[in-house]
C-alpha cells in the first residue's frame, strides 16, 4: 500500500497523544555523516551577514549561511539530521585545548551530538516550531557561577532558570568531579548537588566514561510568545511554570542539546584533580559558564507535529518513530558545507580564531553587558512570577554581541551560493594524485608522511552513522590517571605474530573509521595488547589489525583513506601490557599479514567523495 503524507496524518490523527499531563515523553534527534554540517565563525542570529565573534559547530540543513531568512532552511538540499524533513540548524561554540606547557591551542573534535525533543508533562497543547523560529540560550559573557549553584533549574516555579551544565562521565569516580567546596572562581566549576557527574563550569577531572567524554548540556525554554515574533530571540521565549505556558503563549517542544567533545585524547597532557583544567570555549571562555546555543527552525511543520502527537521513541531515536513523514536520509552519505570564513580553525594555533583573548575566572570580558535571565522576559501573568534580573544566573545572549576583533571587510567570504551547497569534507579531500588531508581538516602536521593513493571509481561508501558512535568505548591507561612510561615510542614491536608485520601509525577518524571489518573487538576490559588484537583478527579471518587509545582493537582487510603518521604519534601503552604501544588519541598502530612495505599488504582503499 502506498502511503502519502495525507494518509499518514489521517492514520495517526485518531491515535492517542504521545505527550500527556502526567509524564515526560521524548524522541532523540540523531545526526549522521562525516562530522558536523560545518564549523566556522558563522552565526546568522547574533551576527547576520558578517563573521561572528567566535567559531561554532553547526548541525542541520545545508542552506545554513551568514544570513538567513525565515524559510531559508527549508531550501536545504541535504541535512545532517537523520530525519529528512528536519532542515533546522543547531549550533554551539567549539572547544579548544590550551597546552599547559606551551600555551598553544588545539581544536577538540566534536565526538557526536544529540538533540532531544522533550514533550514535558503539560495540559497545554504542544505545537511544532514554525519555520524561521529563532532561539538563543546561555550567556557567552559569563565567567562566574550562577547564584543558584550547580543544579539545573528548568521551571520558573523552581526559581531562576539554570539551563546550562557540563556532564563528565568517568570510569573512576573515587575522587570528586569538582574540588570540594569549590567557589567556582578559581580554576574549576561547582558540583551539581543532585548529580555527581555534572555541574556548572568546567570540572578538573578527565571525562572517560563509556562512549561519553566531556559533554555540554544545554536546555532551551519551551514557551513561545507570538506577540514577540519568530525573529525576536531576545524576548520570544521563556521557561514554563508548573509545566504550563502563560495564556496566549504557544507551548513548543523542549529542546535539549547534548554535545560530546573528544577530550580524552588530551588526558595525558594535563594533571587532573588539581583545581584547574585546560579547555577553553571558542569565545575565549576558560570557565565553561559562557556555554550557549542557537537554533533556527527548518522543520516541515506537519512532520514535527506528527512526531509530537504520536512518537515516544525515547533514546532509540526520532528515526524510529512509526510512519515518519518524509523518511530518513541514507546514513552512508554525508551532508557538509565549507565555512565561508576562510581561516585556520583546526589543528594547533597560537590564538583562538578571531583573535579572541582568553579570559579569567570570575572576571567578565571588558565591556560585557550585565548578565540577564536565561528565561527571557517573563510574562506579566500570575502563572509566571517575575524573576529578578539582579540575580547572577546564566542568561540569554546579551543584546550587544561580542565585538569581532577582525573587521568583516578583511575576512574573505565565499558567495552565498557556495556557502549553501554541500561541500566535500576536508577529511576526504583527495584526488587521484593528491596527498590525503589530515583528519582535522588542516594540513598534515610536521613529521607526517602523506600516503598517495588512487580513488577507486565508485569506491566504498561510508557504512556508519553519526548516531552510532554511542557504542564507542573510551579507556584510560590507569584509573589513577598516571601513565606508566612505555619502553619506547611508536609501535614497540615490528612483529607480534608469525607472518604479521607493523605498518606503522595511522590517523583514525571517529565518525569515519579507518578499519571497519570489526570495530571494538571484545578482547576484554583493560586486556588489549597488539598481540591479542592480531590473534583475534587472524582467528576472525581478517588480514589487518589495529589498536587505538591504549585499549581498543579493530580488524579489517583494508584501510579507508588515511594519513600515515610518525610513529611517535602512537604513544599510549597497551592496557594489557604496558611494554607495548596500542595507538594513541585517534591514531592506530596497524599490523598486517604479509610484507609490511608492499602496496599489496597495505591495501588502502579510496572512498566515495
Amino acid at each position: 500500500m502506498h502511503f502519502t503524507k495525507a494518509t499518514f496524518l489521517a492514520a495517526f490523527a485518531s491515535t492517542s497523544s504521545a505527550y500527556s499531563a502526567t509524564g515526560r515523553t521524548f524522541a532523540v534527534n540523531h545526526f549522521y555523516g562525516k562530522g558536523p554540517l560545518t564549523q566556522g565563525r558563522m552565526d546568522p542570529i547574533i551576527s547576520p551577514g558578517v563573521a561572528s565573534g567566535h567559531v561554532h559547530a553547526i548541525q542541520g540543513g545545508n542552506a545554513f549561511a551568514l544570513s538567513m531568512t525565515d524559510d531559508q532552511a527549508l531550501g536545504s538540499t541535504c541535512t545532517s539530521s537523520l530525519v529528512k524533513n528536519d532542515k533546522s540548524n543547531y549550533w554551539t561554540p567549539s572547544l579548544y585545548f590550551k597546552d599547559p606547557q606551551t600555551g598553544s591551542l588545539e581544536s577538540v573534535d566534536m565526538f557526536y551530538m544529540n538533540v532531544y525533543y522533550f514533550f514535558e508533562a503539560t495540559t497545554d497543547k504542544i505545537e511544532a516550531f514554525q519555520p524561521g523560529h529563532r532561539m538563543v540560550i546561555g550567556n557567552p559573557e559569563l565567567r562566574s557561577p550562577p547564584a543558584t549553584g550547580g543544579k539545573s533549574i528548568l521551571d520558573l516555579n523552581d526559581g531562576t532558570p539554570q539551563p546550562v551544565q557540563w556532564t563528565c562521565p568517568r570510569s573512576n569516580t573515587n575522587s570528586p568531579l569538582y574540588p570540594v567546596n569549590s567557589d567556582g572562581l578559581h580554576g574549576a566549576g561547582i558540583q551539581d548537588p543532585g548529580n555527581a557527574g555534572a555541574g556548572v563550569g568546567f570540572p578538573d577531572q578527565n571525562c572517560d566514561g563509556y562512549a561519553s567524554p566531556l559533554r555540554a548540556d544545554i536546555h532551551f525554554p519551551s514557551c513561545y510568545n507570538p506577540a514577540a515574533g519568530l525573529d525576536n530571540y531576545k524576548e520570544n521565549m521563556q521557561f514554563p511554570t508548573n509545566g504550563n505556558c502563560p495564556t496566549g503563549w504557544v507551548h513548543t517542544p523542549h529542546l535539549f542539546y547534548e554535545v560530546y567533545w573528544n577530550t580524552p585524547v588530551f588526558a595525558s597532557r594535563w594533571t587532573q584533580g588539581q583545581g584547574t583544567q585546560p579547555f577553553v570555549l571558542s569565545n575565549g571562555d576558560p570557565t565553561g559558564y559562557g556555554l550557549h546555543a542557537d537554533f533556527i527552525a527548518g522543520w516541515d511543520v506537519d512532520t514535527l507535529q506528527q512526531v509530537i502527537d504520536n512518537c515516544n521513541a525515547g533514546d532509540s531515536g526520532m528515526d524510529k518513530c512509526p510512519g515518519l513523514i518524509g523518511g530518513l536520509n541514507d546514513p552512508s552519505t554525508s551532508c557538509n558545507i565549507a565555512s565561508p570564513i576562510q581561516e585556520t580553525i583546526f589543528g594547533t594555533m597560537s590564538a583562538l580564531p578571531g583573535n579572541n583573548p582568553i579570559g579569567q575566572w570570575g572576571v567578565a570580558p571588558a565591556g560585557a553587558p550585565a548578565a540577564s535571565n536565561a528565561s527571557g522576559p517573563v510574562a506579566t501573568s500570575t502563572a509566571a512570577p517575575a524573576v529578578s534580573s539582579a540575580t547572577s544566573a546564566v542568561g540569554k545572549v546579551a543584546s550587544t554581541p561580542v565585538a569581532d576583533p577582525v573587521s568583516a571587510s578583511s575576512v574573505p567570504v565565499l558567495s552565498q551560493a557556495a556557502s549553501s551547497q554541500a561541500a566535500v569534507p576536508t577529511t576526504l579531500a583527495v584526488s587521484s594524485t593528491a596527498p590525503i588531508a589530515s583528519s582535522t581538516g588542516s594540513s598534515p602536521a610536521a613529521g607526517t608522511t602523506p600516503v598517495t593513493v588512487p580513488v577507486a571509481s565508485g569506491g566504498d561508501s561510508v557504512a556508519t552513522t553519526w548516531a552510532s558512535y554511542t557504542t564507542l568505548v573510551y579507556t584510560t591507561v590507569t584509573n589513577s590517571g598516571s601513565v606508566a612510561a612505555p619502553t619506547s615510542t611508536g609501535t614497540s614491536s615490528s612483529t607480534v605474530a608469525a607472518g604479521w608485520s607493523s605498518l606503522g601509525c595511522y590517523q583514525d577518524v571517529a565518525n569515519n573509521r579507518v578499519m571497519t571489518g570489526i570495530e571494538l573487538a571484545n578482547i576484554g576490559n583493560h586486556q588489549v595488547t597488539n598481540t591479542k588484537c592480531v590473534a583475534y583478527c587472524a582467528k576472525a579471518g581478517y588480514s589487518m589489525a589495529g589498536t587505538e587509545f591504549g585499549g581498543q582493537c579493530f580488524c579489517a582487510n583494508s584501510l579507508r583513506v588515511t594519513t600515515k603518521l610518525d610513529d611517535s604519534k602512537c604513544n599510549m601503552p597497551c592496557e594489557g601490557d604496558s611494554t607495548q604501544i596500542c595507538g594513541g588519541g585517534a591514531t592506530l598502530s596497524v599490523y598486517s599479514m604479509g610484507e609490511s612495505t608492499s602496496r599489496r599488504s597495505m591495501r588502502i582503499r579510496g572512498s566515495r567523495l
